[in-house]
Order: structure tokens, then C-alpha cells, then sequence
């Protein structure tokens, strides 16, 4: 590499970092009922209740990762839908890196239940506090947001409230209840916290709104329901505090078993995990009955988060989405840029 490129490529990191940091600051309250400046407050930036910043990264970022804008077609009008019904979106929440291709496609990734978890990943861009009280007026939001950017598929997520009784399973329910009654044959996906000490109920509550709600699409998939795996058993105590592996299993499991439903998961890699590791992990979703997993790059949000050990070649990526099919799995998506609910309506 010549002296130009290195400097370039250093220019390039420093400039996606400040990006990064620029806003950050310190969010110590969070509102429950959607305001007027809800766009706004979305945007800023947080100081994780962790910090990893003494931690510096495996090697510098690879060209290949970084994305060059592409051109805005549809992102001002989903961002005026998202916006204008005051919804939350994991594309902004979390930073996702793929926002501005989603947006430019007319897709989003709703987060329900607000924009504060209970959890604390260490990976996950999403600030933790305490959550306010549930906003039942978001299902019908929702549903209002799908009409207006003429979705024909919809991927729906939320943050962890472990304080509920339900998990926020009903909310869930209810937005599903919304867009079926809305419209029939619209594709939908669940990601889904692991429902800690719920699960059986939630499953049951998601179950009945299945049930009585309307359906023309596909006979034999009603439903794409998504939990993350998100890492190794491993990597579990540092990297997803607060939950547990088996758990997330037993949850995939459990949505595995009923009726017109697929179970989909996600794996980042990167954090320090082992070829071998993933490949167990594998292994274990197709033994609970998983089809479709999606395996991406972590990227650190901020330099609280923790660092990545290691950027993946593009063909350890093909390698790992060679044995995803040998295992069995139906729908596999492998790449440094994908997340969970990239693509998803393919």
C-alpha cells in the first residue's frame, strides 16, 4: 500500500469515527408517549453505561466494508412516513449501516415499544434506562406508516422490557392484528427479544392474534419469527449481559413449533469467536428447527462498545454460507454487511 492510500484510508476512519461521536451526549430520562420532537431527540448520540474505549480494534477497517451513499430514491419519503407517524426505527436506534440503502429500497425495520432497553449488549447501539409506560396508540401507527409507503413486507422488532408481565408480547400481537386487518396478504417478520421469563406466554398471545387475525398470503408461512442468537456461548457473559443462550434457543424452539411459522437468527461475527464456535452454533439452530440465519460483521457503534478482534475476508463469509446450506438451513444470508432484517423480504 502506498503512503497516499494509507494516509487516505486513516482519513477515511478518522472521519467515520467523529461522524460516530460527534453527537454523543449523555441521555438520563426517556419519554413514553411519542412527542413532537421525537425525530430529533432519535438522532443524538449516547454514552453507553458501559465503556470499552481503552480497547482499541483488532486492524483497520477493510475497504470492502465501507458503503458509498447510494442514490436517494425513496429515503425522504420513508423517512417523512417513519417520522411524521413518530415511530422508532433499529435502522436508527442501533446505526444500522445499511440505513441508507433500506430507506433508498422504501423499507424500515420498525422498533416497537420505544427506544430504551432494559438490556446492556455490548455491541448494541440501543441506550438502556428505565422504559416508560407502553404506547398502545403504535400499532395503529404502524399500520398507518405500511399504507403510506405502500409495503408489501414488514419487519417488526423491539427493544428488551423485561420489566412487563408479557415481555411486550401483546404489542407484538396487536401491531400484527393492525396489518393483517389493513392488509391481508402482507408479508410479516418478527425479531424478537427471548421474552425472559414469559415465553410460553408470549408465544400463546402471538399464537391467538395469528389465529383470529385475516390472511390471504402464503398458505404454509404465516410468519418469519426472528430471535438473535447474536454470538457464541462463549462470548455470552460479556457480550449479551442478561441473557442466556439456552434461553434464546428455547425461544426459537418454541416459535419453531407452531403452525405456518419460520424461525430465522443472526450471528455477528467478529467479537472473538471461533470458526468452530459458529459452526456449533449453527448446528444448534438447525436443531431447534431454525431455516433461516443471517450472519454479518459487528461494527462498533461507538468507542464504548467493545472492539472488534477481527474483520472477516469476504471468503471466510462465502464459507460460512456454504456450511449454513449444507446444515440444512432454507434462506442464508452471509456477508459483512448484513444484519438480521437485511433483505429480509427475499
Amino acid at each position: 500500500m502506498t503512503i497516499d492510500s494509507t494516509q487516505s484510508q486513516q482519513k477515511t476512519e478518522h472521519k467515520l469515527q467523529k461522524s460516530s461521536l460527534q453527537n454523543t451526549t449523555q441521555q438520563v430520562s426517556s419519554v413514553s408517549q411519542p412527542d413532537q420532537s421525537a425525530s430529533m431527540t432519535r438522532a443524538k448520540r449516547f454514552i453507553p453505561v458501559f465503556d470499552h474505549s481503552d480497547k482499541p480494534n483488532g486492524s483497520r477497517m477493510p475497504t470492502y466494508i465501507r458503503q458509498a451513499l447510494t442514490e436517494k430514491t425513496h429515503f425522504a419519503s420513508t423517512a417523512a412516513s417513519v417520522h411524521g407517524n413518530q415511530l422508532v426505527t433499529v435502522c436508527e436506534e442501533a446505526h444500522c449501516p445499511n440505513r441508507n440503502e433500506c430507506w433508498n429500497r422504501g423499507t424500515a425495520t420498525f422498533m416497537l415499544l420505544g427506544d430504551t432497553c432494559t438490556r446492556a449488549c455490548g455491541f448494541c447501539a440501543v441506550k438502556t434506562g428505565r422504559p416508560g409506560t407502553v404506547d398502545t396508540t403504535e400499532p395503529a401507527r404502524i399500520a398507518q406508516a405500511v399504507r403510506e409507503m405502500g409495503l408489501d413486507f414488514i419487519v417488526l422488532t423491539s427493544v428488551n422490557r423485561d420489566e412487563l408481565p408479557d415481555g411486550g408480547a401483546q404489542i407484538f400481537a396487536d401491531t400484527y392484528r393492525a396489518l393483517r386487518n389493513d392488509k391481508p396478504d402482507i408479508g410479516v417478520e418478527f425479531l424478537t427479544p427471548d421474552f425472559r421469563e414469559c415465553q410460553e406466554q408470549a408465544v400463546e398471545i402471538i399464537q391467538a392474534a395469528m389465529d383470529d387475525s385475516p390472511y390471504t398470503g402464503t398458505p404454509e408461512m404465516q410468519l418469519i419469527w426472528g430471535h438473535n442468537i447474536e454470538t457464541v456461548p462463549s462470548l455470552y457473559k460479556e457480550v449479551r449481559k442478561g441473557s442466556k443462550y439456552q434461553r434464546s434457543l428455547d425461544m426459537l424452539r418454541l416459535a419453531g413449533e407452531l403452525d405456518k411459522v419460520e424461525t430465522k437468527s443472526s450471528i455477528i461475527l467478529g467479537l472473538g469467536e471461533t470458526r468452530d464456535e459458529v459452526y456449533e452454533v449453527m448446528q444448534d439452530l438447525r436443531a431447534n428447527n431454525v431455516s433461516r440465519i443471517a450472519l454479518g460483521q459487528y461494527l462498533r457503534p461507538t468507542k464504548f462498545h467493545l472492539p472488534v478482534k477481527e474483520y472477516l475476508s469476504l471468503e471466510l463469509f462465502a464459507e460460512y454460507e456454504e456450511l449454513a446450506k449444507e446444515l440444512g438451513f432454507t434462506w442464508v444470508k452471509s456477508g459483512p454487511m448484513v444484519r438480521s432484517s437485511y433483505h429480509a423480504e427475499d
